[in-house]
């Protein structure tokens, strides 16, 4: 008798859930380090504008039982569990323009932005 056996397929590596471009980790150090000491960054998806899913970001003192716990840089984000199946792959950066500045996101999910570029859809 022969026993048979069974070899698992060597799984895919997942894309990380979130990272930072180094610009974006520089601020958000600075951040952390000057008028957010001691919070975190927490990175929602909420159902909002004209096509219809929004970028939602918040401070909080600590992880809440939904979230999931990302480091990139040496800086951690919280992003909302129900939210990362909309952000795999997603890349946090910072831009400065002539009369703003703030965290944008550059997500392969993405399949559309309004015209103002507030609301996406997947």
């Amino acid at each position: 008798m022969s026993a048979t056996q069974t070899t698992a397929k060597p799984r895919r590596a997942l894309p990380p859930l979130m990272t930072m471009s180094d610009v974006a980790a520089a601020r958000l150090g600075q951040l952390y380090s000057g008028a957010q000491k001691g919070m975190l960054l927490r990175i929602d998806v909420s159902t909002k504008g004209c096509s219809g899913m929004s970028y939602r970001m918040d401070w909080v003192s600590e992880p809440g039982p939904g979230d999931e716990v990302v480091t990139d840089h040496g800086l951690t984000v919280l992003v909302d569990r129900k939210a990362s199946l909309f952000l795999i792959g997603t890349m946090m950066d910072y831009q400065v323009k002539d009369l703003s500045a703030g965290f944008t996101f550059v997500n392969p999910n993405e399949k559309g932005r309004c015209g103002c570029g507030e609301s996406f859809h997947v």
